[in-house]
């Protein structure tokens, strides 16, 4: 701890020197004035704190461009500009690649690390950071901290900056936007210095608060998304994920995330009888699907000869009949329901594996493994053998190593983001139900009239 902390204190103290600041006036430390490095167990881990009570919009950090690691501040470094251009099939923004391989398919990735080693020995890098294991390492720390810069195609990495934990953009920050936008607009008549301090007010609004490269004053500036009281932590929204890409690339989970998506299987049919990207066809968080996934269905289980007459308003959002609503809903609830029935855990199994891993962590002991249910044997015993417990040391000795204590939170990670899965499942079954109930009450009732 006590190491981790000196070397916290050597990396903020050279951030300092190349000018990384917190504070809007010259300062000659890093952090102190609006932010501080802190611990958030339960809300990312090591994170960024107010020291002081922020407004929204309010400079809370600025890294000059020098500070910025980039292909641009490659070529300052002779040697390793030189080696690059002897490897033209190495590109910036060839990492990418590398990226996708390492977490899609392991054999593309060894391909890509044998690719870059001559490289690597040409820059006499030390052996250990010569491995896949560094290579991978390496790999997910570019796809996690690249930050976007107009000036360079493959993006860089920001010393500092990149000590900001995740917060999904809400629809309260593009509401306001749009409500923002709509107001100004009915200054146009006023005089040019008004239309203009409008306008200003307007790029602030729309900047989404969080942060940018600015040419003005050559340095990336990130800006406070909201009001935050000193003691909370500062978050900054990458954009939009769903709880498996935030998983997949930086390693956390949002207990409430209004952009995540869960996919169901789909015959190819339905794709081809709709012009919807498939990354379209999803079930919210809360259930409900997606627009289109409603439209490409109430245009799929129509008559074919029938889809061309309607297909307008499939596309508008429209319901085409009671009936059709009904199936629509059956069908999701259905393969919904299909698709619960494929796990090999339930829902109130999982809850219980959560438990029993908290328990684990806890009080390092592995005994309540001994009382999980006979679906969890192939994962407890995987876990177990993997890590040591049955061919060598057991019991609290063996959950005290902190290698298995990090293997215990992305195990922890996994069976969080599957139980999501399900619930959200679970809540569409709900959903599709009082639709039918609905409709089905309301075409009886209308049939009466009639």
């Amino acid at each position: 701890m006590e190491e981790e902390e000196g070397t916290l204190e050597s990396f903020l103290k050279w951030a300092a020197e190349l000018g990384i600041s917190d504070s809007q006036s010259n300062s000659s430390s890093c952090l102190g004035q609006s932010l501080s490095v802190a611990h958030f167990p339960h809300a990312g881990g090591r994170g960024l704190a107010a020291v002081r009570d922020i407004r929204k919009g309010e400079l809370i950090l600025r890294v000059p461009k020098l500070a910025l690691m980039s292909s641009e501040s490659l070529r300052k470094d002779k040697k390793l500009f030189l080696s690059i251009n002897n490897h033209a099939s190495l590109s910036s923004t060839q990492v990418n690649d590398a990226i996708w391989a390492a977490e899609k398919a392991t054999a593309k990735a060894e391909f890509d690390w044998k690719e870059a080693i001559s490289l690597m020995e040409e820059l006499n890098l030390k052996h250990r950071l010569q491995t896949f294991k560094a290579w991978l390492w390496a790999s997910g720390s570019i796809s996690s901290r690249t930050l976007h810069v107009p000036w360079d195609d493959a993006g860089c990495l920001c010393p500092v900056g990149d000590l900001f934990n995740y917060a999904a953009p809400g629809e309260e920050e593009a509401f306001n936007s749009e409500n923002a936008f709509i107001d100004s607009s009915c200054w146009r008549n006023h005089s040019s210095t008004e239309q203009y301090e409008v306008e200003q007010i307007d790029a602030n609004l729309l900047r989404l608060t969080d942060g940018g490269y600015e040419e003005d004053v050559s340095a990336y500036c990130f800006y406070a998304r909201r009001n935050y009281k000193k003691g909370e932590q500062v978050l900054l929204s990458y954009g939009t994920y769903t709880n498996l890409e935030l998983l997949e690339h930086y390693g956390f989970l949002l207990d409430e995330n209004p952009n995540d998506k869960a996919f169901i299987p789909l015959e190819s049919e339905i794709y081809s009888s709709c012009s919807w990207p498939k990354d379209s066809l999803y079930i919210q968080q809360n259930g409900k699907p997606s627009f289109a996934l409603l439209s490409a269905l109430r245009l799929w289980l129509t008559h074919p000869t029938q889809r061309r007459s309607v297909g307008h308003l499939a596309y508008s959002g429209s319901q085409l009949s009671p009936d059709n609503e009904i199936i629509v809903m059956g069908w999701i609830s259905n393969n919904c329901k299909a698709v619960l029935k494929s796990f090999v855990t339930s829902i109130e199994e999982d809850e219980l594996l959560l438990r029993t891993i908290d328990k684990m962590q806890d009080f390092c002991t592995t005994g309540g493994l001994a009382n999980l249910p006979s679906a969890f044997e192939g994962e407890v015993h995987a876990f177990l053998e993997n890590k040591g417990s049955i061919h060598g040391e057991s019991g609290s000795k063996f959950l005290q190593s902190r290698h298995i204590r990090r293997y215990m939170d992305r195990w922890k990670l996994a069976v969080q983001w599957r139980l999501r899965y399900k619930r959200t499942l679970v809540d569409c079954i709900t959903y599709c139900i009082k639709v039918i109930m609905l409709v089905g009450s309301l075409d009886l009732v209308n049939r009466n009239l009639n």
